[in-house]
């Protein structure tokens, strides 16, 4: 019987996951999400409570915004040493968003609200029995920040807001495991946990004029803190003592945000807007899980992963064909925190660029109906990945779709 790598690795994919750049989602208000995801300096409607709680305080009344997604995506790896060619299975996620706030009542500089909203999230699903089945088969993930929110209008031209964040969800992951039955077929680890942590979002907003506009932001480093979670194993009986059904621990940093933005309208109908994230992926340096029940086979695991900052570039516009419709369109390039010799089947990340555009109807004055979509697709990525018993040698490119719909309403 081989050692335990392989669960060694589905727990470190098990975390990994959920800190790779393509399980961030910028999806966080449609209108944003056609402009390239751009939204710190403009405050369109209550989904600014995400992008620049400082906004909140610059809507003209309360109002409400909720949105649904569906993530499509696809993963494909060609194997150097075969020539194989591998595609993950068919799957969607559907993240969303509720927003409701606004100025506490007419005219006021105060204003409050709340946001639900899913920041982290998607998975993907491998053959059971493709090339790297002993480092992971299934992975899911799904994040759900509420946010309470305040927002001051200090004067004309400057307010401020912040917010709290309770964040909580739920992760999956399952691998096969190089023991066999009497039929030939592999045993399996499926690992499961329930997270949850607390944090803040803090943000400036600042209307030079109606012309030109400039948001400051910040979201903090969420620790999302596994307190029990369960890895049971499917394992033949004569090995079953080696891999005891068990729980663990283990913290999962979601990385601080820092945002500066600038719109900018170069005529009346047309609205320019670029945004510049800060991300702290670097607070992802290592990873370490412990067991309640630990053997030979089954260790606490503590394992480097080294994650670098990054910085992401947002630009969209939104053009007002008329005062019922208006159409958006954008694009960013959101490059990987991942070094070279990290990649691994679980996370293969990769530089992103990110297309989009979407639609806005009113058809009654105080109803906006939006669509939006965003196109992504990575440079294909060679990696060789190798765990110290098993290595995966080839070339990985993501791709995925991503459909939303929502409405916006002012009380």
């Amino acid at each position: 019987m081989k050692r335990l790598f392989s669960i060694g690795t589905a727990l470190t994919l098990f975390a990994g996951t959920a800190f790779g750049a393509g399980y961030q989602l910028n999806l966080q208000g449609l209108r944003q999400l056609g402009m390239g995801g751009s939204g710190t300096a403009w405050p369109w409607d209550a989904s600014t409570i995400f992008y620049n709680p400082g906004g909140l305080a610059r809507l003209d009344g309360i109002q409400a915004s909720v949105s649904g997604l569906m993530i499509i995506p696809t993963v494909q790896f060609a194997q150097a040493s075969t020539g194989n060619v591998y595609t993950t299975q068919s799957q969607q996620f559907y993240p969303f968003n509720v927003y409701v706030g606004g100025p506490v009542m007419k005219g006021s500089k105060l204003a409050v609200g709340v946001g639900v909203y899913t920041p982290f999230g998607s998975g993907l699903t491998w053959d059971n029995n493709w090339a790297g089945k002993y480092f992971i088969q299934s992975i899911y993930l799904q994040s759900i920040f509420i946010q309470p929110t305040a927002s001051y209008r200090i004067n004309d031209i400057v307010s401020v807001g912040a917010g709290f964040i309770y964040a909580f969800g739920n992760l999956e992951v399952k691998q096969a495991i190089p023991v066999s039955n009497e039929n030939g077929v592999d045993g399996q680890a499926d690992l499961k946990g329930n997270a949850n942590g607390t944090g803040y979002n803090l943000g400036v907003q600042l209307k030079a004029s109606d012309k030109l506009q400039f948001g400051l932001t910040y979201r903090s480093q969420v620790n999302m803190k596994v307190k029990s979670g369960n890895a049971n194993f499917n394992v033949p009986s004569s090995v079953a003592s080696s891999f005891p059904n068990t729980n663990f621990t283990s913290q999962l940093p979601l990385p601080q945000v820092a945002s500066v933005g600038v719109g900018y309208k170069p005529i009346k109908k047309l609205t320019l807007q670029l945004d510049i994230n800060f991300i702290g992926w670097s607070a992802y340096d290592s990873l370490k899980f412990d067991f309640s029940k630990q053997t030979a086979e089954l260790k606490n695991q503590h394992a480097p992963r080294l994650y670098q900052n990054t910085v992401a570039f947002r630009l969209g516009g939104n053009y007002d064909f008329s005062k019922k419709f208006s159409a958006m369109a954008g694009a960013a390039y959101d490059p990987t925190p991942v070094h070279d010799g990290f990649v691994s089947p679980e996370l293969p990340d990769a530089d992103r660029i990110v297309l989009t555009c979407g639609v806005a109807y009113s058809p009654i004055r105080k109803l906006t109906v939006m669509a939006a979509l965003e196109y992504t697709t990575t440079a294909k990525r060679n990696s060789i990945y190798n765990d110290g018993n098993l290595s995966l040698d080839g070339q990985y490119q993501t791709k995925a779709l991503t459909p939303g719909l929502g409405i916006n309403y002012n009380f």
